[in-house]
């Protein structure tokens, strides 16, 4: 790892734990020595400071959207080693992690589909700032590991982050080179290096919706060991196939969000916002046996599963309880108990208004 834990970077930042990497960067928890925790983004590459200033373009564009569904960005600076510099920025830390750990938290239970559907517009509201900009950005990369879900004062919250791979484009020639993860790429990508577009990210709310709704990928995204065009020769299959809760007019949003000529998808994440706030739960008959479930391996489909651990999380909970009573640490508290919600998921039903009630700063 790049740091450690005690670190102390720029004499304002302590470096608390590692929390993740990608194929560019690691990903810490720090404790600013005025402000609170926070997320610091370190890029592996080093070198000069143009190249550095290359490397915090993400930051750049992060810093000029200024939105609740968009991570927040606070400071960019450099770090230096020995073997050069490294970038670095610092971002609002959000506990509750990313989508793909809150997705994996229910087990072999569906997510409510109105917790799903609250998820995608406020990701698409989020992408709508980046869409319809002054100067437009294409994300590239949407996926359930960069969609960060928490809790604050109005309740969950899902902000898009990870713009690393984005790129703001000409908005005559809506195209830049794809890049990103495969199974969440549009069909025309794998024809056509400079095949993204907002369409694109479309697509991949698109299948991440999907996925959230069914614990399976739409067409044949999860199914085949190698990812080609040939994955869109099967059909897609309705939504509602997988979950009796997804009613007809869910099905259609998906079905447009899918569509594997782009011209017949929504354009812009603008779009297919407007048709997700229109839509309502409908009641549905549960008989029969029916039961809002999945198989025991269903959320191994996206990667391998991290074990559940009850024994650990309601001991957060309880440390997470005794912190709250100094009203101070409020916040402390509830980062706490949202780490302790994906460790076990059945604490989530129990303690969540109290959760709410600790991000909006109410001691019960």
């Amino acid at each position: 790892m790049l740091l450690r834990e005690g670190d102390v970077i720029g004499r304002s930042y302590t470096v608390e734990r590692f929390l993740g990497e990608g194929a560019f960067a690691e990903v810490y928890r720090v404790k600013h020595r005025n402000f609170g925790r926070q997320a610091m983004k370190v890029f592996k590459q080093h070198g000069t400071i143009e190249e550095i200033d290359q490397l915090l373009e993400e930051a750049n564009i992060l810093s000029g959207i200024g939105h609740r569904n968009v991570i927040r960005v606070f400071h960019a600076d450099i770090i230096e080693t020995d073997e050069g510099g490294r970038g670095f920025f610092t971002m609002e830390y959000v506990a509750g992690g990313s989508l793909q750990q809150f997705w994996r938290s229910f087990g072999d239970q569906l997510v409510p589909v109105e917790t799903v559907v609250d998820i995608a517009k406020q990701v698409c509201q989020g992408l709508s700032i980046a869409h319809c900009g002054e100067l437009p950005i294409v994300h590239r990369d949407i996926k359930p590991q960069n969609i960060l879900v928490g809790y604050d004062a109005g309740g969950l919250r899902a902000c898009v982050s990870d713009f690393g791979l984005a790129r703001r484009v000409n908005p005559l020639m809506l195209q830049v080179s794809a890049r990103g993860t495969r199974c969440f790429k549009a069909p025309e990508t794998f024809r056509d290096p400079m095949g993204d577009s907002y369409a694109g990210d479309v697509w991949a709310v698109g299948v991440t919706l999907y996925l959230m709704l069914t614990d399976q990928f739409p067409y044949a995204l999860g199914q085949m060991e190698s990812l080609g065009i040939k994955c869109f020769d099967c059909p897609l299959v309705p939504p509602s196939r997988y979950n009796i809760r997804v009613d007809p007019a869910l099905d259609r949003i998906l079905f447009r969000a899918l569509a594997l000529e782009k011209e017949k998808r929504y354009s812009n994440a603008k779009e297919m916002l407007e048709d997700l706030s229109e839509w309502k739960l409908q009641p549905v008959e549960t008989g029969n046996g029916w039961s809002e479930s999945s198989s025991s391996e269903s959320k191994s489909i996206y990667g391998e599963q991290t074990s559940a651990d009850e024994s650990a999380a309601l001991q957060m909970v309880e440390q997470a309880i005794q912190i709250s009573r100094q009203r101070s640490r409020l916040g402390e508290a509830a980062d706490l108990m949202e780490e302790a919600f994906n460790k076990w998921p059945a604490l989530r039903e129990e303690y969540e208004p109290q959760l709410k009630n600790w991000r909006r700063g109410v001691v019960m």
